[in-house]
């Protein structure tokens, strides 16, 4: 594997395929390279989020989500191969009740937004629902294992603990929703 990527332009690509691990081609319009498409931009923007200040425990937290979510772009880039283990989606469900039992209980909906990190981890889970609805698509056409479409599910839901997570970093909150019918006094 340490000599795979020799040459990254090939220019095999430039008739609208693209070539899986399992050396066969497929459309890159195909909802496989969609799959994987979601998975690497999803990826991309943790790496992004990475850059902001955040306590070290979600540091390494995402700095493992990164690479589950590589496994699991390989397991979509070779059909019928398994990367992602189960044991993945139960440590994202132990860092989700981890993380949640340090928050205060909703009683509003919150915007996407507050400080700079957790509007970047709102954006990665909105991305991860999108790479989740992808991963569903292919499995709905294809089978595919449970983890991965699994894993999106709980990444999403972290996510959005984390954003609030962040958010609280320096004495922040979260940024409650103002709902019309709120201020009416109507029960939403």
């Amino acid at each position: 594997m340490a000599h795979r990527l020799t040459q990254i332009a090939t220019r095999t690509g430039d008739g609208g395929t693209t070539g899986l691990g399992d050396n066969s081609r497929v459309s890159k319009n195909s909802l496989r390279v969609h799959a994987m498409g979601d998975v690497d931009e999803l990826n991309s923007h943790i790496g992004l989020l990475l850059c902001e200040p955040m306590p070290d425990e979600v540091r390494a937290l995402l700095v493992e989500v990164q690479h589950q979510l590589f496994n699991l772009g390989g397991e979509l880039s070779i059909p019928g191969y398994e990367l992602l283990k189960a044991e993945a989606v139960a440590a994202l469900d132990e860092a989700l009740e981890h993380h949640n039992a340090q928050l205060p209980r909703l009683q509003e909906f919150i915007l996407p937004a507050g400080s700079r990190a957790a509007s970047q981890a709102h954006v990665c889970r909105t991305v991860a629902r999108r790479a989740e609805r992808a991963v569903v698509a292919l499995g709905n056409e294809e089978a595919l294992k449970d983890a991965p479409r699994q894993y999106l599910n709980r990444l999403s839901d972290l996510m959005f603990v984390l954003a609030r997570v962040l958010n609280r970093m320096d004495g922040g909150d979260d940024v409650y929703w103002k709902s019309e019918r709120m201020k009416g006094g109507e029960a939403v």
